[in-house]
């Protein structure tokens, strides 16, 4: 990050830090998977391909994340575990938990086609996720426990409901049907209405699927003479089984006993609330701007992979704009957003109560959505390239108590843009008129604003201001107050009132913020 005078604003930066020796859950959920679902037709009550899209994410998050050892899903919901050593990401609770629904998300965009090529994506699907914070072994097992109860019971509810439906019953004349009714008499409705043996149903929809790291043999090559040597390696394996929780199912597997710990014993009747307790839940302060910043994860390794140029990309600026104008369409609590390379940062509304200010919800809600946007318009911008590998950002949330420091936030980002930009800008020119990028550090160590411009101007004939202004000054992102006429360049149109628009403006100076009042509503 730049110095200036608006550092102090990170200050109001809160630690979320998991604690060791507690065990890491992340859970996600699909976000409005309901309609997600109604929308792309999925089969009633359970869609066998949705299921296996969402292992095949499961398995690319597993692939991805070495610490997640242990992963248990069904329907639109995947728990992920980490071993009980992880240090991932500082175990930091916001950064962890929007990683991991934001990677899920981009897989869940890149492998659509596998599972549905029949089936055209309709919309950027996203999910919420939350950390639980397992005190111990015995902890995480009542949470697993729990969660294929819960397979259980609303599968079997579900297969009820849908197929009295089928048979020509209005959903509520079903729901009444199925009101207070309890395992076994589910069961006999299915035997005696539709000679349907529940226990029958395939293990996916009445289990759900787990999936963990062991040690599997496997040919890695071949001798001279043909025959095949074998290695063992680490891999992931799905499995489904009655009792996930059960003792005699998790000690058999060597690999959960030691990254995870034993269970002691099987155990008894489930209390979701005493689970619940353990959920790592930070509620944002009412009556403060929030602004949830996202990054994107490892960046420099997905921009030299993709070739983007350097030291910027307008195609990739201009995707990353587009994916920040569907965030505000979707989230309406949103007020403004200001990004610059690939980082954005969304402003809510002093008085939201979106997801009831629940930080967890927000940021994986904000940075999943954000990421399978990206996924899905990366050939409206890069028609030609090929996109590599799914990205992600992490994301976190920072609650701001007055407009003034609201407004330092912003400035703070702005002032980074430049001192960044017109650093890059040196640095790529000096790279590409034959410095090493280590002679390169060393020629701009120490250098100021004006020699920095200097150098540009007389080595490269570049004056720094008459670069677009993308570049210098970064993006925002707002609603319009009334209707305009835009033109720039050969675009021009009208923009409509309420329409969200991209653009690149001096923010530090209050003359902005004067001119659109309307943008963050202070009185």
């Amino acid at each position: 990050m730049a110095n200036s005078k608006y550092e102090y604003v990170k200050s109001f930066e809160s630690e979320d830090e998991v604690m060791l020796p507690n065990l890491m859950v992340v859970r996600i959920d699909g976000r409005d998977f309901s309609r997600f679902s109604q929308v792309h037709e999925f089969e009633k009550p359970n869609d066998e391909s949705a299921l296996n899209l969402m292992n095949s994410c499961s398995a690319a998050v597993l692939e991805e994340y070495p610490d997640i050892i242990f992963a248990y899903g069904y329907c639109d919901e995947y728990s992920f575990v980490f071993k009980k050593t992880s240090r991932f990401y500082q175990r930091r609770a916001s950064k962890i938990l929007s990683l991991v629904a934001s990677f899920f998300a981009a897989a869940y965009v890149t492998k659509w086609k596998e599972f549905f090529p029949q089936k055209k994506l309709e919309y950027a699907p996203s999910f919420n996720s939350k950390v639980i914070s397992c005190a111990s072994a015995e902890v995480l097992q009542a949470y697993l426990a729990w969660r294929q109860q819960d397979c259980h019971v609303s599968n079997q509810y579900n297969t009820c409901f849908w197929l009295l439906v089928e048979s020509e019953r209005s959903i509520s004349e079903a729901q009444e049907l199925l009101k207070d009714t309890q395992k076994q008499q589910k069961n006999e409705i299915l035997f005696q209405k539709f000679g349907i043996n529940y226990k029958t149903l395939p293990e996916l929809f009445r289990q759900g699927s787990c999936l963990f790291k062991t040690k599997v043999e496997e040919t890695v090559k071949h001798d001279e003479n043909g025959n095949p040597v074998k290695r063992l390696r680490r891999k992931a394996v799905f499995v489904h089984s009655e009792n996930i929780a059960g003792r005699s199912f998790w000690n058999e597997q060597p690999s959960l006993c030691k990254d995870l710990g034993h269970f002691t014993k099987d155990i008894g009747k489930i209390e979701p609330d005493f689970v619940r307790s353990f959920q790592f839940e930070n509620k944002l302060l009412p009556l403060t701007w929030v602004v949830v910043r996202i990054d994107g994860c490892h960046f420099h390794r997905f921009s030299d992979v993709h070739e983007f140029e350097k030291p910027n990309d307008e195609q990739a600026l201009k995707l990353m704009n587009s994916c920040a104008v569907a965030v505000l369409e979707e989230f309406e609590d949103i007020q403004f957003a200001y990004g610059v390379s690939d980082e954005y940062s969304f402003v809510l509304k002093k008085e939201s109560e979106l997801y009831k200010r629940q930080s967890s919800k927000i940021i994986s809600a904000i940075a999943s959505f954000f990421t399978s946007t990206y996924v899905m318009q990366w050939g409206d911008f890069f028609p030609h390239k090929e996109l590599r590998y799914p990205p992600s950002f992490d994301g976190r949330a920072v609650c701001y108590p007055t407009y003034k420091i609201l407004l330092d936030y912003l400035a703070w980002r702005q002032v980074d843009c430049h001192i960044n930009n017109q650093y890059n800008t040196c640095f790529w020119m000096l790279v590409k008129s034959g410095k090493t990028k280590t002679q390169s550090q060393d020629y701009l160590k120490g250098t100021q604003t004006r020699e920095k411009n200097e150098l540009l101007s007389t080595q490269f004939g570049i004056e720094y201001n008459s670069l677009p202004l993308i570049f210098r000054m970064g993006s925002s992102v707002f609603r319009l107050k009334e209707a305009v006429t835009v033109e720039n360049g050969a675009v021009s149109g009208k923009k409509l009132e309420g329409e969200v628009v991209v653009d690149h403006c001096n923010i530090i100076e209050h003359s902005f913020w004067e001119e659109h009042p309307h943008i963050l509503s202070y009185s």
